[in-house]
């Protein structure tokens, strides 16, 4: 049974989500089971790993004498495998099904932290298991996303992947502060601890029942999603989702990267957690709640409202001061919601290919932005220091901002309705 066939006959769950769009909000059909312990799976699953991984540089220099030029290429190698990794997500979930593709990710994943206590004492024990929960890391989400939305209809698929957004996002808020008593003190108790909890999970998602994807016998109703098919013969307007996916991370990573280096000082360390922690909550309780917004923008509108939103905040932490940094924190969480959450619904409404394909895709695409912002940003934040003026820096991320919308709609629109070649650009 699959997941949308809980609901209801075959290719049922399509038609009652069109129908269902008139009622409004009252016809949206009720969260299945196996969606229900998704969404909470991924929290658990997030905690767990935002308990531990935050803290890995200073596991590996401070408590295993790793030089910091090693921590460095270490973390990079690790980050490059879990974004770029996804696109064998894919081809594994084509050839094993989803299910069994998540119970592959999160067998690499427990392994992995289960590796860790041993590791506590062994450099290379710690570095193969960080690259275990790496791939892990690379294969589940695309697999987690993809069966999330099986068998969604169009109108369905902001709801769910806003719900899944939230779940991620509150594991990651919450799982640092949750490690901290344990992760320099008994990190062994904390890495088994979190061993228990992905095999708990993991044997929680060997009772989902199989989806479409799992029963490749069955021929082509384990390809796309229902619905997908009429929509992906007409041309969408605005430029590829892959590369706007590359850009709206680039933009948005040097919000991530670089606030602590400029508000700590300005601020304070505990003013910098308590901003984290309201744009952590902001993002959990908006996301969800603007979902349907998001979804009826056009594409063009959406990277106005996404890119702008994002301008006007890094001109208001420019601005300097509590108020700055604060407004311009929800105006950047404002730019996240609309982007990324667009993002991906246009790249499945565009592709024929199987959703972890599609989403496989915007992992490669999120990391892409996120090493170019890293590399370029550090070289504009020290310039902007050298010169005396760190809110120069803001400026020139804000002017990227403004003029990434005007670039993106200036190029053709995307015609390649099948979304995989348009993607792959």
């Amino acid at each position: 049974m699959s997941l949308r066939r809980a609901d209801g006959a075959p290719g049922a769950g399509a038609d009652r989500g069109r129908t269902g769009r008139a009622p409004g909000r009252r016809g949206r059909p009720p969260l299945t089971g196996p969606q229900r312990f998704l969404l909470g799976g991924s929290f658990l699953i997030t905690l767990g790993s935002f308990a531990v991984l935050p803290y890995m540089s200073v596991l590996l220099h401070q408590r295993l004498g790793l030089g910091l030029g090693t921590v460095g290429f270490v973390l990079a190698v690790a980050s490059l495998i879990q974004f770029a990794g996804g696109v064998v997500a894919g081809p594994v979930t084509g050839r094993i099904g989803l299910r069994r593709a998540m119970l592959l990710a999160l067998g690499l994943r427990t392994a992995g932290f289960a590796a860790f206590v041993p590791g506590l004492t062994s450099p290379v024990l710690a570095v193969g298991a960080l690259l275990l929960v790496s791939a892990g890391a690379a294969l589940y989400l695309p697999a987690n996303k993809a069966y999330l939305v099986e068998g969604a209809s169009e109108a369905q698929r902001p709801r769910l992947l806003s719900a899944s957004g939230s779940a991620f996002n509150a594991g990651m808020a919450l799982g640092p502060p949750a490690a901290a008593p344990l992760v320099m003190g008994s990190p062994g108790v904390l890495f088994s601890c979190v061993t228990v909890l992905f095999a708990l999970v993991g044997a929680g998602h060997a009772l989902l029942p199989a989806g479409a994807a799992d029963r490749p016998a069955e021929g082509s109703s384990a390809a796309p999603a229902a619905g997908r098919a009429p929509e992906a013969g007409a041309p969408r307007p605005g430029p590829s989702p892959f590369v706007v996916t590359v850009l709206s991370v680039y933009a948005f990573m040097f919000f991530q990267h670089y606030l602590a280096l400029y508000a700590v000082p300005r601020t304070s360390a505990a003013f910098y957690g308590a901003v984290l922690t309201g744009y952590a909550a902001l993002l959990v309780v908006a996301q969800p709640l603007l979902a349907e917004r998001v979804a009826a923008l056009s594409y063009p509108a959406a990277l106005r409202w996404g890119f702008g939103a994002m301008a006007a905040g890094m001109a208001a932490i420019g601005a300097g001061g509590h108020a700055g940094i604060a407004v311009g924190g929800a105006l950047l969480c404002l730019g996240e919601i609309v982007l990324f959450l667009k993002n991906d619904l246009e790249a499945l409404a565009r592709s024929s290919a199987a959703p972890a394909s599609v989403f496989g895709r915007q992992r490669l695409a999120a990391g892409i932005g996120a090493f170019a912002s890293g590399v370029l940003g550090g070289q504009l934040y020290g310039a902007a220091e050298s010169a005396g003026s760190a809110r120069a820096f803001w400026a020139a991320v804000c002017l990227q901002c403004l003029l990434l919308p005007v670039f993106l709609l200036r190029r053709r629109p995307a015609r390649d309705p099948a979304g995989s070649r348009a993607g792959a650009g």
